[in-house]
């Protein structure tokens, strides 16, 4: 299959203008997969009433077909079609956090999308992305677009044009190049179909953010991972780099082990680069401990870096102490490693 590039990005600022618009909307129209940037990753993007297309997802990624899709849209008016039922206290907080990175999995109203999107269940996922490209597409294609990372299922998530093209290119119709990704992973997930609600899947927003709006009305999930997954990551593997790596904890001093550090890479905060022996390679996860915007920024383009580098068979990453404001990438990071870590001390 010939993958269609299109490169949006000189027309950031005013994207309805740009001059093939049209064909990507025929593509969507005709069942085929687009991926499109967002501005928490990159979405590989289908007509979410169209069976075959949504198929062909999860057929590209890789993907168990128990794994539910989220649903973007560009108007609040769309969600009418296919949820049975929008509760005032979701209402509140769609209008406070959209545009943005929170999804909101609702009741369904059958017979408009098609069964495959939903993974089984009788609830949907949906969201409306900020980012102004992603947008503009959905608003001139205006229709649902089924959604998940553009990328081989189980690999690190893609926030730029270069990680879709290597996963992706020659199994899909087309790839929209947007730059990176702001936000750099992927949206709250919040279930909305029992209250208090509950975050299924951590991400920017985080539930000190919604109770803030809403004081009281969101608690965390406690997933059982025997049974059906009601929002995508929270069953399967998810986030990995070939590249071995382990979360390191309790880096105070620096590390004086006598071995060959040459092909090993320490992903870390700058204010720590002092820690890392002299041949190792240092590579910046953010500023500091408390930089947690940049480090969600830059983790998946760095799993995907040390996998392009040679050079780097083995790697550790800094471990955030538990915040509200750490648990997002600290999730992907438990995901990335198997949940492998180490003391900086025994190092």
């Amino acid at each position: 299959m010939k993958t269609n590039l299109w490169d949006m990005r000189q027309y950031q600022n005013a994207p309805l203008d740009y001059p093939e618009l049209d064909k990507i909307k025929q593509i969507f129209q005709d069942g085929g997969l687009i991926a499109i940037p967002t501005e928490t990753v990159y979405g590989l993007g289908a007509d979410a009433r169209n069976q075959q297309a949504v198929s062909n997802i999860y057929q590209a990624k890789g993907r168990p077909s128990d794994n539910p899709l989220i649903v973007h849209i560009h108007d609040i008016s769309q969600i009418d079609d296919f949820v049975s039922h929008l509760q005032s206290e979701a209402k509140c907080l769609m209008d406070e956090f959209w545009p943005g990175p929170i999804s909101f999995i609702l009741p369904l109203k059958p017979g408009y999308l098609c069964d495959k999107v939903t993974g089984g269940l009788q609830s949907i996922a949906v969201r409306m992305p900020s980012h102004p490209i992603g947008r503009a597409i959905l608003q001139y294609t205006d229709m649902p677009i089924a959604a998940p990372s553009a990328n081989v299922s189980g690999r690190p998530s893609p926030t730029t044009f270069q990680h879709v093209y290597t996963d992706l290119n020659g199994k899909i119709d087309g790839i929209v190049n947007g730059d990176q990704s702001e936000e750099g992973l992927e949206s709250t997930v919040l279930d909305c179909t029992q209250f208090p609600f509950r975050i299924a899947r951590p991400g920017a927003i985080t539930q000190s953010m919604i109770n803030e709006v809403l004081p009281g009305s969101v608690e965390h999930y406690q997933y059982d991972t025997t049974s059906k997954p009601i929002a995508p990551g929270m069953k399967y593997k998810h986030y990995a780099p070939e590249t071995p790596v382990t979360m390191l904890t309790n880096l105070s001093k620096p590390i004086t082990t006598v071995k060959d550090w040459t092909h090993t890479a320490f992903i870390l905060p700058d204010n720590l680069k002092h820690f890392v022996p002299s041949d190792a390679i240092f590579i910046s996860l953010c500023k500091d401990q408390h930089d947690t915007k940049q480090a969600n920024h830059n983790l998946f383009k760095i799993l995907h870096d040390i996998d392009e580098n040679s050079e780097i068979h083995e790697a550790y990453i800094y471990a955030f102490d538990k915040t509200d404001a750490t648990e997002a990438i600290m999730n992907r990071m438990r995901k990335a490693t198997g949940n492998h870590l180490v003391r900086g001390e025994t190092l």
